[in-house]
């Protein structure tokens, strides 16, 4: 089955499975923000609407500064991309016929990006039900390969490693001369995070990439940045496309980075959703990633095929990732966007629904 590479796009995986769809869905597939975009950016919509009418900056000027005095760095270290896909594909291109290590499971932009720049792939699986890094195990493939790509906290299991094994992975990167590609689309989801972007003076083969559009319920807009020394940035950027973020991109960066409230708002909202379905999920026998975040992968045990549960919620308008093209997960495991409250109990209603004939 052609099954879709991504979340969102409802449509396109009803087809797949070949189901009529529901005039009525919820789709848990996506993984943005349950509270929707800040209100800020619908009251200032209107006038950045006239900035249609000139071309963007192409350095992304002002808000390459703005997210630069928040995080302490030189503007130079700071690169705007359209998305944190964009990123990826820039930072491949850097990467063109060089051997590539993937922890897995893994956001699979990665692979198909140095798949396209003829990258020598190779894999590093972490194990179920806790997908833990276990950096004795990966340290010796290191010898062998130009560049890791390492998502911390993970998609899609939601796990965020420990500070000090990623440092000592940063570390041993550096003693092999090995690139490592941080993507942290997420970081700003979990409660308590400590950021890498102070190590990148120290570390030259660090980069950084983070999203804008999953905390800020903007993905149609597409946004991100990446972090790294001066260096690679200057390499990188030469090969992204003249304007390439557009300007009321950019202008919601800059409302984006004023606010902070926002942050905290929507961490706490998370944190109680998700408490509230983990002790559904645990009391009804399901089992689920120990994510930190605002999606995790979940299961039912008492099936070996996860397909007819699938299918279920899906027929109930319920739509959830599949897992089929994440390494190690094979479809074994559903992924699921925290949602808003109504719509998490409605998930809870069609769960309990799909319990009652194995009862």
């Amino acid at each position: 089955m052609d099954w879709p590479s991504h979340g969102s796009n409802p449509k396109n995986l009803y087809e797949a499975i070949a189901l009529p769809m529901p005039e009525e869905i919820i789709d848990f597939s996506a993984n943005i923000n349950p509270l929707g975009p800040l209100s800020e950016l619908k009251e200032k919509w209107k006038d950045m609407f006239l900035r249609i009418i000139d071309y963007p900056d192409p350095h992304a000027t002002s808000l390459r500064k703005g997210i630069a005095e928040i995080e302490q760095v030189d503007p130079q270290s700071i690169l705007i991309g359209n998305g944190g896909a964009e990123l990826i594909s820039l930072i491949t291109r850097l990467l063109a016929g060089k051997n590539v290590l993937i922890v897995q499971p893994a956001f699979s932009e990665y692979e198909k990006s140095c798949r396209v720049n003829e990258c020598n792939i190779s894999y590093h699986q972490l194990e179920d039900p806790f997908w833990q890094l276990d950096i004795d195990q990966l340290l010796p493939k290191l010898e062998e390969v130009d560049a890791l790509f390492l998502c911390n906290p993970n998609n899609p299991t939601g796990v965020q490693y420990r500070f000090e094994m990623v440092l000592a992975l940063i570390d041993a990167c550096k003693e092999t001369q090995c690139q490592i590609i941080l993507d942290e689309a997420f970081y700003d989801m979990l409660e308590d995070y400590r950021s890498f972007i102070p190590y990148i003076k120290k570390f030259e083969n660090l980069i950084i990439i983070r999203s804008m559009t999953k905390m800020y319920a903007v993905p149609g807009l597409r946004l991100g940045y990446m972090v790294a020394h001066p260096e690679i940035i200057h390499r990188v950027e030469k090969f992204q496309t003249h304007w390439s973020v557009n300007s009321l991109a950019l202008a919601a960066g800059e409302v984006f980075i004023q606010n902070t409230s926002f942050l905290h708002e929507t961490r706490q909202y998370i944190s109680e959703e998700r408490r509230k379905l983990f002790a559904f999920f645990s009391k009804e026998g399901y089992r689920f990633s120990p994510t930190e975040v605002n999606f995790y992968l979940f299961r039912d045990p008492d099936c070996e095929d996860q397909l007819p549960l699938f299918r279920h919620l899906l027929e109930q308008g319920i739509v959830p990732r599949h897992t089929f093209n994440f390494s190690g997960l094979d479809g074994n495991w559903l992924r699921f966007a925290i949602k808003s409250s109504c719509e998490n109990n409605e998930l809870i209603k069609v769960l309990k629904k799909w319990k009652q004939p194995h009862t």
